[in-house]
């Protein structure tokens, strides 16, 4: 768990549902077996909401882990990154661990939040900016697994600096991550990515973090089939499914799934899908590393290999990469 050119937040809207594509994907997943479809699709605004949620839970160790490791090592990282950077940050979402950053930063010049939802990206940067007077804020509404376009660099500016917190690289496939990987090297030219990572633990932790006690995980992952209704005219009965999530020790990773209670037809947009009891639809992967993997996916990527900060109990880790010229 884990987020072109700029666009208003109307546009977002746009560009992320009223232009098909998620009706298109997700007609996909359900005509096809095995049943996925990709968890950037969690974060409507109220998805994003719950999301902003689960980081409060306290079964949900990354968010505050990484948010210690930051505090505790911010001077550092600043002098990585130097003055005046611009700051490129991939599934912005509410900006909180941003501030961390930039707080520590020496004069900052621009700070440009990437995501795919608009509506919640636009409230946080108006926030931001009322903070930050001084900073160049320019969010930039986009799906940042493909490629799209940055805007053109400040005169004066520092060295653009990307960061990827909250373990999302975990969401990818290995050459998902690898490919955007690539991209965000190409991207960065002589800056670097500062990169949070979630590493390999007790299976316990793990299942706790995505099952906890209150349900909100459960509540978030529920909330896709929510925004088909409510934006696709879908007609699935959310109590008809349940939240499923489990760790895959072999291959390091969480693996979610919404599986049906019983068998059952739903419509999406005029089609009818049959799901069987027992039927999944998987909606998300996190994968966790150990700090030797990470590092040699990067440097297949073309990052170089840059200080990592870890929590005393090693959790979690975030990676200071530094990208070619």
């Amino acid at each position: 768990m884990t987020p072109p050119s700029a666009l208003s937040s109307s546009d977002a809207r746009r560009d992320d549902a009223g232009d098909g594509a998620f009706a298109r994907e997700l007609l996909q997943a359900l005509s096809q077996r095995p049943r996925r479809i990709s968890p950037k699709w969690f974060y409507d605004a109220r998805g994003s909401q719950l999301f902003d949620r689960i980081c409060e839970l306290p079964e949900y160790y990354p968010t505050r882990t990484e948010l210690d490791i930051l505090r505790r090592h911010a001077d550092e990282i600043a002098q990585r990154i130097g003055r005046g950077a611009e700051i490129v940050e991939f599934g912005a979402g509410s900006l909180v661990k941003v501030r961390l950053l930039l707080d520590a930063l020496d004069a900052p010049r621009r700070y440009l939040p990437i995501d795919i939802s608009g509506e919640h990206l636009e409230a946080a940067a108006r926030q931001l900016r009322a903070d930050h007077p001084g900073l160049a804020v320019q969010p930039v509404v986009a799906d940042y697994t493909r490629p799209f376009a940055l805007p053109a660099p400040l005169p004066g500016q520092g060295r653009r600096v990307g960061f990827f917190p909250g373990s999302t690289i975990g969401n990818f496939e290995p050459e998902e991550a690898l490919t955007f990987l690539r991209q965000a090297a190409r991207l960065l030219r002589g800056g670097g990515l500062l990169l949070g990572v979630d590493l390999v633990k007790r299976p316990a932790l793990l299942h706790a973090a995505y099952n906890d006690a209150q349900g909100v995980t459960a509540a978030f992952n529920l909330n896709l089939l929510a925004r088909a209704n409510a934006e696709l005219g879908a007609d699935f009965d959310l109590s008809a499914f349940d939240h499923a999530a489990f760790y895959n020790a072999p291959l390091h990773r969480i693996e979610m799934y919404l599986q049906s209670r019983r068998a059952q037809a739903v419509k999406v947009q005029g089609r009818r899908f049959e799901f069987e009891e027992g039927e999944t639809l998987h909606t998300e992967f996190s994968h966790k590393f150990t700090i030797e993997g990470l590092r040699a996916l990067a440097v297949r990527a073309g990052f170089g290999i840059g200080p990592v900060w870890t929590d005393p109990e090693r959790l979690f880790s975030v990676h200071w990469l530094p990208a070619a010229q």
